[in-house]
C-alpha cells in the first residue's frame, strides 16, 4: 500500500473516531440526562416532548439538516484540487442559504404549533414544547454550515467539542427548566382543572428549552473557533493563486443541487418516525385504546426505547459523516483502491460496535431499563427485545447513506428511502389493524425500515464503488462473538443478580449485577472476536487507544 493510501486510511478513521467518541460522549450525556427528566415528567410528559421533538426533526431536516453534509462534501472537493478561495465563497453561499431557510423554518413551526401537533397528532399540549424549540430551527442551521466547512477542511475537531459541549448544556438546563416550569404547569392545570397533562406539557418545554440552549452555546462556541482560524485561513487565500474563479451565482445552484439529494434521503430516511405517530395514535384511538395508554404506549417508544437504541447508532452517523468529504476527495482524485479499502474499513468498524450493542440490549432489556429509568414493565423490555436487531440494520444503512452520497450517487438513497418507507407503513398498518399489535407494531416495522434500508444500499454501494465486503470479518465473525457475549452476559446477570438480592434491596442488586454482568461482556466480547478472527492488529489500531488494545492483546497470546 502507498504512504498516501496509509494516510488516507488513517486520516479518515482518526476523523471518524473523533467525531463517534465525541457522538457517544453526546448520546451517554443524553441517555444521562433523560433519566432525570423521565422521573420529572414521566411517559405521557416523554411523550408531549418527543411529539414536538419529531415535528422540530422534520422541520430542521427540511430546511437545514442536510447543509452540513453537503458543505463538507463540496468544500472537500474544491479543497482537493488547491481551490481555497472557491471554498470560502461555498461558506459564504450556505450561510446565505442556512439563514433564509433556518428563518422560514422558525416563523412556520412557531406559527403552526398548535396545527402540527392538534390536528395532525393527536397531541395538542405539546404546542407548548414545540414553540420553545422553533428558534433553534435558524440556530442550527448557522451551526451547520461552520461544522460542515471545518470538516471540509478535514479537521471533526470543532464539530466534536461544539457537539459535547452543546449536549452539557442542554443537559443542565433541560432537567433545572423541567422541574422549574413543571411545577408552574402544576399551577396553571390547578386553574384549567387538568394538574397532570399541564404538568407534563410545561415539563417537556422545559426539556426542549434545553435543546435551544445548548444549540446557541455550540454556535457561540464554533463562531470562537472560526474568528480564531481566520489568521491561517488567509495566508491560504492569499496562496492561492488560480485564475478561474467560482462566483455566488456559480456556487449557489451547485450548493442547492448538492442539498437536494441529500434533504430528499435525509428527509425521506427520518420521516417515517412522525408518520409511524400519525398513524399509531389515530388507529389507536380507532380501535378503542384510551388516550391515556396510548399515549403513555408512544412516551416509553419515544423516551426510553428510542434514546437507548440512539446511543450506539451515533458511532454509525459518526463514520458517515467523516466518510463523505475523504471518499469525494478520494473519488475525485480516481484513486478507486483508497475508495474500495474505506468503504471496507468503515464497514468492518461499525459492526464491531453495532453487533454487541444490540445484542446487549437484547439480552438485558429489562435490567437497563429498571436500572435506568426505574422501568420494570415486561412491555417496555419487549419492546428493546423485538427492536434490538434494528441497530445492526440502521448502523449500516446510515453508514451506507454516507458512502453513496461521498461516490456521488445521492440520487440513489432517495429512491432507496421511499422505496422502503411504502413497505414499512404498508406492513405498519396491517400489524396494527389485522394483528392488533399495538406499539410492538410500531418497533417491528421501524427494524423492517431498517433491514430493507440496509440491503438496498449496501448492494448499491458494492454495485457501484466496485468494492467486495469480506462478510467473514465483517458481518460473521462479530456476530459470533456477540452471541457468546451475551450468553455470558444473560447468565452472569442473572447469577449475580439472585446473590445480591438476598443481601441488598431489588433496585441494589440490580444495579451490582447489571454493571459486573457488562464488564464481563466487554472481556468476552473482546476475548471472542480474536477467537473467530474478526479482529487484527491493524483494525484494532484504528480504534481509539488502538495501541493500549494491541498491547493488551500482545500480552494474552491473543496477537503475535
Amino acid at each position: 500500500m502507498t504512504k498516501r493510501n496509509k494516510r488516507g486510511d488513517a486520516g479518515f478513521l482518526m476523523q471518524g473516531s473523533i467525531l463517534a467518541i465525541a457522538s457517544i460522549i453526546s448520546r451517554i450525556v443524553g441517555l444521562i440526562y433523560r433519566i432525570p427528566l423521565t422521573a420529572t415528567i414521566g411517559d405521557t410528559g416523554n411523550d408531549y416532548y418527543g411529539t414536538a421533538y419529531e415535528i422540530y426533526n422534520i422541520i430542521l431536516l427540511i430546511s437545514s439538516y442536510s447543509i452540513p453534509l453537503a458543505v463538507s462534501k463540496l468544500v472537500s472537493a474544491r479543497m482537493a484540487k488547491g481551490h481555497v478561495k472557491d471554498a470560502n465563497k461555498v461558506l459564504g453561499g450556505a450561510l446565505l442559504f442556512a439563514f433564509i431557510s433556518g428563518g422560514i423554518a422558525s416563523l412556520i413551526v412557531f406559527f403552526g404549533a398548535e396545527f402540527f401537533t392538534g390536528t395532525l397528532l393527536k397531541t395538542p399540549l405539546s404546542a407548548i414544547a414545540l414553540k420553545v424549540l422553533a428558534p433553534t430551527l435558524l440556530v442550527v442551521a448557522l451551526l451547520g454550515v461552520f461544522r460542515g466547512f471545518f470538516q471540509g477542511l478535514g479537521t471533526m475537531i470543532p464539530s466534536a467539542i461544539s457537539q459535547i459541549g452543546e449536549q452539557i448544556v442542554n443537559a443542565i438546563v433541560s432537567v433545572v427548566a423541567a422541574n422549574i416550569l413543571f411545577s408552574y404547569g402544576k399551577r396553571v392545570g390547578g386553574v384549567l382543572g387538568d394538574v397532570k397533562n399541564y404538568s407534563a406539557a410545561y415539563g417537556a418545554a422545559g426539556g426542549t428549552l434545553g435543546t435551544s440552549t445548548g444549540a446557541g452555546f455550540a454556535l457561540i462556541f464554533i463562531l470562537f473557533i472560526f474568528f480564531a482560524f481566520q489568521k491561517p485561513f488567509k495566508k491560504m487565500l492569499r496562496k492561492d493563486d488560480h485564475k478561474k474563479l467560482e462566483s455566488y451565482s456559480d456556487i449557489l445552484p451547485i450548493l442547492i443541487m448538492t442539498i437536494i439529494p441529500v434533504l430528499l434521503s435525509t428527509t425521506v430516511y427520518n420521516i417515517s418516525s412522525i408518520i409511524d405517530q400519525g398513524i399509531f395514535k389515530n388507529l389507536a384511538l380507532l380501535q378503542g385504546y384510551a388516550a391515556s395508554e396510548t399515549s403513555k404506549s408512544w412516551g416509553v417508544f419515544a423516551g426510553k426505547y428510542k434514546v437507548l437504541i440512539n446511543v450506539p447508532l451515533s458511532i454509525a452517523s459518526a463514520m458517515a459523516a467523516s466518510t463523505v468529504p475523504s471518499l469525494t476527495a478520494a473519488f475525485n482524485s480516481n484513486d478507486k483502491q483508497l475508495v474500495k479499502k474505506q468503504i471496507n474499513m468503515a464497514n468492518r468498524f461499525v459492526m464491531i460496535i453495532a453487533f454487541p450493542c444490540a445484542v446487549g440490549l437484547m439480552v438485558l432489556a429489562s435490567p437497563i431499563l429498571q436500572l435506568l429509568f426505574n422501568d420494570a414493565e415486561k412491555s417496555s423490555a419487549m419492546m428493546l427485545v423485538i427492536g434490538g436487531c434494528s441497530v445492526v440494520f440502521y448502523s449500516l444503512s446510515t453508514l451506507s447513506n454516507g458512502i453513496l452520497q461521498g461516490i456521488d450517487k445521492m440520487t440513489i438513497p432517495v429512491k432507496n428511502a421511499v422505496i422502503a418507507l411504502i413497505a414499512h407503513l404498508v406492513l405498519l398498518v396491517i400489524l396494527i389493524e389485522a394483528f392488533h399489535l399495538h406499539i410492538y407494531a410500531v418497533i417491528i416495522a421501524n427494524a423492517f425500515y431498517a433491514l430493507l434500508m440496509c440491503i438496498l444500499n449496501q448492494s448499491a454501494v458494492l454495485r457501484f464503488s466496485g468494492a467486495s465486503i469480506d462478510v467473514r470479518r465483517v458481518v460473521i465473525a462479530p456476530l459470533e462473538a456477540s452471541a457468546v457475549m451475551g450468553l455470558v452476559a444473560y447468565l452472569i446477570y442473572h447469577m449475580f443478580d439472585a446473590l445480591f438480592v438476598m443481601a441488598v434491596s431489588r433496585r441494589a442488586a440490580n444495579l451490582f449485577a447489571c454493571v459486573i454482568a457488562i464488564i464481563f461482556a466487554i472481556v468476552v466480547y473482546f476475548l471472542a472476536l480474536f477467537m473467530f478472527k474478526g479482529v487484527d492488529e491493524e483494525t484494532l489500531l484504528k480504534f481509539p487507544g488502538g495501541n493500549k488494545l494491541c498491547n493488551i492483546a500482545y500480552s494474552l497470546h491473543l496477537l503475535r
